[in-house]
């Protein structure tokens, strides 16, 4: 067991036994979801004045408009009663330092984990790589305000969004 599970581990025994908020309803109090980015720098519910049982919080890198974060917002509208959605962006996201081919490349010559330096992107992992990842849209941001308009707008135009 790696040292980071054995912390996790025993932060959760910790949250487990003093958890208080299961009496809480499941649809968010507040009626709205947010759908952000991964960044680890970034806190949801400091930024938002979120607390538990608010709303619900998607997250993936880039805080983009997949199919998968579209699915949970439907779920979060349809199941649960959300009734406004946030997408937030925000500056120096990593997102915005690579395209799909450079991930496409990087991950052709190996699985490793990538290096980044002034001169850019560098594989320095031993392959076998795969060139799966040439056939994956990695929703990179080239603009930062011009993807979050492209997010609402994939969101709004979406057949499951009423």
């Amino acid at each position: 067991m790696s040292k980071i599970l054995t912390e996790v581990l025993k932060a959760n025994e910790g949250y487990v036994s003093s958890f208080d908020k299961g009496h809480l309803p499941l649809p968010p109090a507040r009626g709205f979801a947010i759908l952000t980015c991964m960044d680890a720098r970034l806190d949801p519910a400091k930024y938002a004045g979120l607390s538990e049982g608010d709303a619900h919080v998607t997250r993936n890198a880039g805080g983009r408009a997949s199919d998968d974060a579209i699915r949970s917002l439907v779920i979060s509208h349809k199941l649960l009663g959300t009734n406004e959605w946030f997408v937030i962006h925000h500056t120096d996201c990593g997102m915005e330092l690579f395209t799909n081919d450079i991930m496409g490349d990087l991950l052709s010559s190996s699985l490793d984990t990538a290096t980044i330096d002034a001169n850019g992107w560098h594989d320095v992992g031993k392959g076998p790589g795969s060139a799966d990842g040439k056939y994956i849209n990695w929703l990179t941001i080239k603009n930062n305000e011009q993807s979050v308009v492209e997010d609402v707008l994939r969101i709004r135009n979406h057949t499951l969004v009423p």
